[in-house]
């Protein structure tokens, strides 16, 4: 079964052509030193919303039938889906809420509100938040815009992958986050046609490895909801579609520590004036562990949205 290809991509990009941004790929010779190999980083810290979701939601929302978008959209989401989404609804006319845990960092929190959505909160410790997603969805007669587990919304993820192509083509390693598996699955997608030699590398944090664990299991496997400072990379288990798309296409999938997270995080902010949460770090630092591999590497910067306190009290001690 063919989830999405690289036509459903395509199809994403002319929908979102003039309506996204089309993020730098930023180089560095410092950085290259440092990983060894010749690097080219994907700014989606620089999308619409600070993080590369905007993509998937606005293919999603906007495609939907007129009088089905009319009636509102809702989504469940740590902080990233939850603004993108918002931002969607907001462009096309229509409402948003958003299921968001409880401890989300205040900063996403701030920003979804601010787009406009309608909030509701739940503890992603004790509560299952597909379920009252769903349950919310039926309830209120609106489309459920799911993070990951959606054809269209790992499309629109997929032109993230398909930008940095058009700009370094000759890629030998593509390096992704890996959360839900949404934006890998779409990435891979895309660059596999494109690039049927490359190697797709996903990273998790070492405490969140459901992906990594699942791949070797040949099943989806739920690994509960990890403790990291990666929050987005929270998901306990693979998403059905994404995984049957990364079971065949993604080369592999390997951990980095809190730590290195860090580590890669006060790099790019001192070398490469980039500001990225942990989630979208992982790539740098499993560069700078040397689990990615040689050869010319791109690596997705999956977003960059963290407040300043936080920021500061994660990297303050280093």
């Amino acid at each position: 079964m063919q989830v999405i290809s690289l036509d459903d991509v395509r199809a994403a990009s002319a929908r979102l052509a003039g309506v996204a941004n089309r993020t730098p790929v930023l180089t560095s010779r410092t950085l290259d030193q440092r990983a060894g190999t010749a690097t080219h980083v994907k700014a989606e810290s620089f999308q619409r919303g600070g993080a590369f979701k905007f993509r998937g939601a606005y293919n999603k929302v906007s495609s939907l039938p007129r009088e089905v978008r009319a009636r509102g959209v809702l989504a469940y989401s740590s902080g990233n889906h939850a603004q993108a989404v918002s931002i969607a609804a907001r462009l096309l006319g229509t409402t948003a809420t958003i299921v968001m845990p409880e401890d989300t960092p205040p900063a996403k929190l701030e920003a979804t509100r601010g787009y406009g959505a309608e909030i509701i909160s739940y503890d992603r410790w004790t509560q299952d938040r597909e379920e009252i997603g769903r349950l919310l969805a039926e309830e209120r007669g609106v489309e459920l815009v799911r993070p990951y587990d959606d054809p269209l919304v790992m499309a629109g993820q997929g032109t993230t992958a398909l930008e940095l192509l058009e700009a370094v083509p000759d890629l030998d390693v593509l390096v992704v986050p890996v959360g839900g598996g949404g934006l890998i699955a779409g990435c891979a997608t895309a660059a596999k046609a494109l690039r049927p030699a490359i190697r797709v590398v996903g990273v998790e944090p070492e405490a969140g490895d459901d992906t990594r664990r699942s791949l070797a299991a040949g099943k989806r496997v739920w690994n509960g909801v990890p403790k990291t400072i990666a929050d987005g990379l929270q998901a306990a288990v693979p998403g059905e579609l994404t995984f049957e798309v990364n079971s065949r296409l993604v080369d592999e999938v390997v951990t980095v520590s809190d730590d290195e997270i860090l580590e890669a995080m006060a790099f790019l902010f001192d070398r490469m004036k980039l500001v990225t949460e942990p989630s979208g770090a992982v790539g740098i630092a499993a560069l700078f562990a040397g689990r990615t591999g040689k050869g010319k590497t791109g690596v997705v910067i999956s977003g960059g949205n963290v407040g300043v306190a936080r920021f500061a009290a994660l990297l303050g001690g280093r």
